[in-house]
């Protein structure tokens, strides 16, 4: 589709569907729907006021706010104007946030809440272009956003094009002059090649960059995707991984295409509830929440007694050695009938009854998670892709031959990939960035001059078909014994422990691999109850030599599947998660090596002596 720019998705929805619950989210305790139709005039009058305020073309505007419907509106309405998209992480640090707000040069802001305002409240004197802060949330002594929506509302009342020069039209006709015809020339001059968004990436040291992504970056990747999407038009997505993320946000440009109600989840706590209120027939998440609803699945089948236990791990174990295509046999395929009738039937209802497929992205999925999940019928789609590729370079589809559990699957439309000499995969296509805002060093770092852009991941090609992701590139290290140590294949290995909640593998120019480890407290409570052991607290526990004992024996459980080299030797027990919040972990919950290695610096020196 030639010269597509985002906002000609409400065009196109307009034209295509009648949706009354297009964008749906709870409002004082009830579910509250906006009909395209209302999105597409929310989406004006947003554009409307902007431009009475001044906005011009390439303007930046930065979203900091959790996923509701109101964050689309100004999204649309910011891109209609020609103006920059600059959304941010709601859990960004002071000092992350007040970097991104200088470096774009921000000149008005949305915040959802209280307290986000006050954390922008507390540096925006430090950010002179920022003139005003708008709430989605009425907040006492606050401009609201709807504020901006009355002003666009007059100003297209009352336009006759004076006041702005940039945008006004050079004609003696009243009507051309107007407010609709001032915004569709503005329109009319934004090429699918333009600057749509900046994207600023958590990365794990150093300033955040800014991804530029374009219309047709963006676009490209939500054309691509269109024919792996199972979801008819008017059918039920729920949303809760952060918009301001280009994987969301790329899939909620597919949900518009498509036509698709999207509902938004009212936080990570209440996912549970609102699966079950609102029925989806899709959602995305990342594996680190699968790995939370399978060890819930598994802990409650822990606590059933008699023939209850036996079936539910009989149904389990069936699970776990799942195979597409019946390549088990027919007596395998006939055992899981009989378990999706009276086992698997309760986990499909726990995510509402309806889901026809789960997309998993931004990190690592473990194969046995996918196998068991599709053997429940609960279809989980592993892709992979990144901010710079707008995301998606390949995914596991519905498509014939499309799924290989261990790989994220085949490569997308349009999409070309090769592998580097030293095993970098590296990607062109329409969805590779523009580049990095205001650092032209980084961007030639990233695409060569052949315009590959260097994903910076280790990965492989398995049957001239599906990639396989193996390790980040500046993640892989050398032991001292010049062995080469992939830690996210051995961290997922360890992981799949129910006594494991987090690990980092360590040894760079050591000996021998070594591991931080989270113990998964809730499971290891039940746990020491069954041992009639005493739980006094974390910090204790992890010094219980039972504890520890059942520790060293699930890694070398995991150990016995790996290579002499590979293997880890010795561990070091934490009492608290790694969180976002304390900085260890990105906000698609990647952990902060270094930092996490700072902070443990003690106990990484009693591992290595």
């Amino acid at each position: 589709m030639k010269n597509f720019r985002l906002f000609d998705l409400l065009k196109r929805y307009s034209e295509n569907f009648n949706n009354p619950n297009a964008l749906v989210a709870k409002e004082s305790g009830q579910w509250k729907s906006y009909s395209n139709t209302e999105f597409v005039e929310y989406a004006n009058n947003i554009s409307y006021g902007l431009l009475a305020l001044g906005i011009q073309k390439n303007d930046k505007i930065a979203i900091i706010s959790n996923n509701r419907p109101e964050w689309n509106f100004i999204d649309m309405g910011i891109m209609q104007t020609g103006a920059i998209d600059v959304p941010i992480y709601p859990t960004a640090s002071e000092s992350d946030l007040q970097f991104i707000l200088n470096d774009a040069e921000v000149k008005y802001i949305f915040v959802s809440s209280q307290e986000l305002y006050n954390k922008v409240k507390s540096i925006v004197s430090n950010v002179p272009s920022v003139k005003e802060i708008y709430s989605f949330n009425k907040l006492n002594g606050v401009k609201h956003w709807l504020e901006l929506v009355e002003l666009g509302r007059l100003s297209l009342t009352l336009s006759k094009g004076e006041g702005n020069p940039q945008h006004t039209a050079q004609t003696s006709s009243p009507l051309e002059r107007s407010g609709e015809a001032i915004l569709e020339n503005i329109k009319l001059s934004i090429n699918e090649n333009d600057l749509a968004t900046m994207l600023y990436t958590s990365g794990t040291t150093g300033n955040p960059k800014g991804v530029m992504l374009s219309h047709k970056n963006l676009f490209s990747n939500v054309y691509a995707c269109r024919i792996l999407c199972p979801l008819k038009d008017n059918a039920v997505a729920l949303s809760f991984l952060p918009l301001n993320h280009v994987y969301e946000r790329m899939l909620t440009y597919l949900y518009m295409y498509k036509g698709i109600s999207i509902y938004y989840a009212e936080s990570i706590e209440t996912i549970g509830d609102n699966l079950k209120d609102v029925k989806p027939e899709m959602f995305s998440t990342v594996p680190r929440l699968l790995e939370k609803v399978y060890d819930k699945i598994v802990a409650k089948g822990n606590e059933q007694t008699g023939i209850k236990k036996t079936l539910f791990f009989w149904a389990l174990d069936l699970g776990l050695r799942y195979e597409h295509y019946g390549k088990n046999g027919w007596w395998y395929e006939f055992q899981l009938s009989l378990a999706n009738k009276i086992i698997f039937n309760k986990w499909r209802e726990a995510l509402g009854g309806n889901v026809k497929c789960i997309v998993s992205g931004g990190a690592a999925l473990q194969p046995r998670l996918a196998m068991v999940f599709w053997a429940a019928k609960i279809p989980v789609l592993e892709g992979y892709g990144l901010t710079e590729t707008s995301p998606v370079i390949a995914v596991n589809n519905f498509e014939e031959n499309g799924v290989k559990f261990g790989t994220v699957g085949p490569l997308i439309e349009g999409e070309q990939v090769k592998i580097a000499e030293d095993g970098e995969i590296l990607v062109k296509g329409d969805n590779i960035m523009l580049g990095y805002y205001k650092r032209p060093d980084a961007t030639a770092e990233a695409i060569d001059a052949d315009g590959w852009f260097h994903t910076g991941d280790i990965g492989v090609m398995e049957e001239n078909r599906f990639l396989k992701i193996t390790d980040r590139k500046k993640e892989i290290f050398k032991t001292s014994g010049g062995k080469y140590i992939a830690p996210q294949i051995l961290e997922n290995k360890l992981k799949e422990s129910p006594f494991i909640e987090q690990v980092l593998v360590i040894g760079e120019n050591q000996k021998f691999a070594a591991a931080l480890v989270v113990p998964a407290f809730a499971a290891l409570k039940d746990w020491c109850a069954k041992q009639n052991i005493s739980y006094s607290n974390n910090s204790e526990m992890i010094k219980n030599e039972k504890i520890i004992k059942l520790i060293r024996d699930e890694i070398a459980k995991a150990n016995a599947g790996l290579a002499q080299y590979e293997t880890i030797k010795k561990f070091e027990l934490l009492p608290t998660e790694w969180t976002i919040d304390k900085g260890e972990m990105t906000p698609k919950m990647s952990l902060k090596r270094k930092i996490i290695l700072t902070a443990n610096k003690e106990l990484v020196e009693k591992i290595f002596g």
